[in-house]
């Protein structure tokens, strides 16, 4: 289900003097039309700069927020165009729309090494309802295509299946490289496989951590979701944010860890504040978190005995901040699990926007064997679920 031998790479693909039509995914979080984080950009280089100098030119579709189908001014690809340029040191022509005639125009004049960057995919209310018109249209703007957009890869688009019924489909390095990675955690894992599960919400991402279960030798929470495990153990939260009525499903994930003899560890002691905006923080065992408080970020404690269990991983899992990440007094338990995580020789994932943005303000991306750029559709290829953007390429 995982190999990624079934799917052809963009390198196997005669590109010299066609148009190529390269699904990015570009939707990178902007401040005020300031690019914060670049790293889904700089990811899709390898697959832009080998198709470049292969002899092809390039329209690149990209989605970027959540517009509904409607155009907003704060979600234009402008930044993100100029931005790419400056990295490929290139020229980006921009349309400013999605399909149509100027687009159509702007496509038909590009000459080999030329990249054309459609406006934001999502304007189209035809994207997200997977239109056949739409992928009809955008199929009309290039020769062949290269799904390089593995983010997207779990939805079920015109730009990431639609497309792939009308034109030669090929798969990018990037796509490639997170299915292979991806995989080595769901086929075959060296033992002992630890996983690191954080983020806000236990139903967010309770069939991944029914899942991983299965497969680990140890499960380490942190983030708000630990609040619920915690609950479920009978503690006292406080404010903090926290799920009562996932609390049976927490303990059916710690009764199966139980079962299957996988070390399923929780918070003992956090980091806590009246308000997230505190210039401070207190730490606290779990059994102290008072009324007026809410828990913010695990504590130190808690986080030495989590790098202690990374240390004696050969396969790690990491998903998801142990706190408020984006606030600094919280940031502290996330940060040292990034370097627990790049400190020792296991193969090791990173997924998910905080967890990457962790690795990348300790210094310790470039100690991490793979980073995911997937966010969600990381969590649902190891959950096992078939990805819409990967079989349409295996389809094709």
């Amino acid at each position: 289900m995982t190999a990624a031998g079934t799917i052809r790479s963009h390198r196997e693909a005669d590109v010299a003097g066609k148009r190529v039509l390269v699904r990015v995914d570009f939707n990178v979080p902007l401040d005020a039309g300031r690019i914060r984080d670049e790293t889904r950009i700089t990811s899709a280089l390898p697959t832009l700069r080998s198709l470049l100098g292969r002899g092809a030119s390039l329209v690149l579709v990209s989605h970027l927020g959540r517009p509904k189908g409607k155009p907003s001014k704060e979600l234009r690809l402008a930044p993100v165009a100029a931005r790419l340029g400056e990295l490929l040191a290139v020229d980006v022509a921009r349309s400013p729309e999605v399909v149509g005639l100027i687009s159509t125009t702007m496509a038909e004049g590009l000459e080999p090494g030329g990249i054309l960057m459609l406006e934001n995919v999502r304007f189209e209310p035809g994207e997200e309802k997977n239109a056949p018109e739409l992928a009809r249209r955008l199929a009309t703007l290039a020769d062949l295509y290269v799904d390089d957009a593995f983010g997207a890869a779990h939805r079920a688009h015109a730009s990431t299946v639609g497309i792939a019924e009308h034109l030669p489909a090929y798969a990018g390095d990037l796509l490639l490289a997170e299915i292979q990675a991806l995989g080595r955690l769901v086929d075959d894992p060296a033992s002992p496989f630890v996983a690191v599960v954080g983020g806000a919400k236990v139903s967010d991402k309770l069939a991944v951590l029914q899942r991983l279960v299965e497969r680990v030798d140890a499960l380490l929470i942190g983030g708000a979701m630990a609040n619920t495990f915690l609950l479920a153990d009978g503690k006292s939260v406080g404010e903090s944010l926290v799920e009562p009525a996932a609390v049976d499903a927490a303990n059916a994930i710690v009764d199966s860890a139980r079962q299957r003899g996988v070390q399923l560890l929780i918070p003992t002691d956090v980091v806590v504040a009246t308000s997230m905006d505190s210039p401070d923080g207190t730490v606290v065992a779990v059994d102290n978190i008072t009324g007026d408080t809410a828990a913010y970020d695990i504590g130190p404690a808690t986080a030495e005995r989590y790098a202690s269990v990374i240390s004696t991983a050969r396969t790690v899992f990491w998903n998801g901040p142990m706190g408020v990440f984006e606030k600094a007094p919280f940031a502290t338990g996330t940060l040292a699990v990034a370097r627990a995580v790049a400190a020792g020789d296991a193969f090791s994932v990173v997924g998910g926007g905080d967890s990457v943005a962790a690795v990348t303000e300790a210094g310790v991306a470039d100690q991490i064997s793979h980073i995911s750029t997937g966010g969600g559709a990381s969590l649902e290829f190891v959950e096992g679920r078939a990805l819409p953007g990967v079989e349409a390429l295996r389809r094709s």
